[in-house]
């Protein structure tokens, strides 16, 4: 299949399926590919030579890609080439107007990556699938042996309002905030003086999960977002959580395995809960792992994407369009 890794850690999780990924090359300013994540099952392709690849489906991300495909392979996709568009975004700005830009398509089905995407997208007459995250096992990591808040947010200063970063100093007054991800570095300057948030770098996986693991909870102050494969990770990790109980968060975080709300004070009175009893904060770290492992793990995602796949192959095969689990 042909697809772009524009997401990497999606990108990572999909990538892991029984299948050959190819992955076309543009340019010198494309993100990391298949050698740099160490991806055995993808190849780089130059666009000049994607007419002599085999390609079974294509998976587009941006509107964009199908008129790059078709430049490129000579194939217009949903025609042609069996294709279905990932969509990974909340829409927006005004949300629950906003149409789709394949709504008017028949021939290319849209995924999402949650219910509440599927839900507040206008999908006019494309047919849609949701096939939610998966997360490959990081383990059981969680010691909260610091009284501290972790969190992950890349460019938290840019995104402001939308990630939830200008909350942090309302959080960091129960506990000194760690602020992983890109563009941390900026938040000195956004926040000055305030030392109780912290930009604690742009770690790879390897070194995060360790690190995020030993603060005693993970924040998800994220206000507009699909559903951060960070949270996700973090009940990996076995963490308990305070999350802004927004979008998707309330079917992602089960009862038991943290606090969700959309009252600030509630959430600030369940980290000073979490921070002062330990016991409990890893009794909902391992409710939250239980849960994700059973609704976010792997298996599940690679066997669903399967599924969607194969319908949508076999469709265009027989001219017919899919119809398991889609939802008009």
């Amino acid at each position: 299949m042909l697809i772009w890794p524009i997401h990497g850690g999606y990108t990572d999780a999909f990538v892991r399926g029984d299948h050959e990924y190819l992955m076309p090359v543009e340019g010198s300013d494309d993100p990391p590919g298949p050698s740099a994540w160490g991806w055995s099952k993808a190849r780089e392709v130059p666009v000049d030579r994607l007419q002599d690849e085999h390609i079974d489906v294509v998976v587009v991300q941006s509107p964009e890609e199908l008129a790059k495909v078709q430049r490129w392979t000579g194939r217009v996709p949903g025609r042609d080439l069996p294709a279905v568009y990932l969509e990974h975004n909340t829409p927006g700005p005004e949300a629950v107007g906003r149409v789709h830009p394949l709504a008017d398509r028949v021939d290319v089905p849209i995924v999402h990556v949650t219910h509440f995407n599927r839900l507040f997208w206008d999908n006019g007459r494309a047919d849609t699938y949701v096939v939610e995250h998966g997360v490959p096992d990081p383990g059981p990591l969680y010691t909260g042996e610091l009284d501290r808040i972790g969190v992950v947010i890349n460019e938290p200063v840019r995104r402001w309002r939308v990630t939830g970063t200008d909350l942090l100093p309302a959080f960091s007054q129960e506990a000194p905030v760690d602020v992983f991800g890109m563009g941390g570095e900026h938040l000195r300057d956004a926040f000055p003086g305030q030392e109780a948030v912290h930009a604690a770098g742009d770690l790879p996986p390897s070194r995060l999960h360790p690190e995020l693991a030993r603060r005693r909870l993970y924040l998800h102050p994220v206000r507009w977002t699909s559903l951060g494969l960070s949270l996700l990770e973090a009940m990996h990790l076995a963490m308990p959580v305070v999350a802004l109980a927004t979008t998707e968060v309330g079917r992602a975080v089960p009862p038991g395995a943290g606090v969700v709300s959309t009252d600030v004070d509630e959430l600030r009175r369940g980290i000073r809960t979490l921070l002062d009893d330990p016991e409990l904060a890893r009794a909902m770290g391992q409710r939250a792992r239980a849960e994700v492992l059973s609704r976010y793990g792997l298996p599940a995602f690679l066997s669903r994407w399967d599924d969607v796949l194969g319908e949508v192959v076999a469709a265009s095969s027989s001219r017919r369009m899919p119809r398991l689990g889609a939802l008009r």
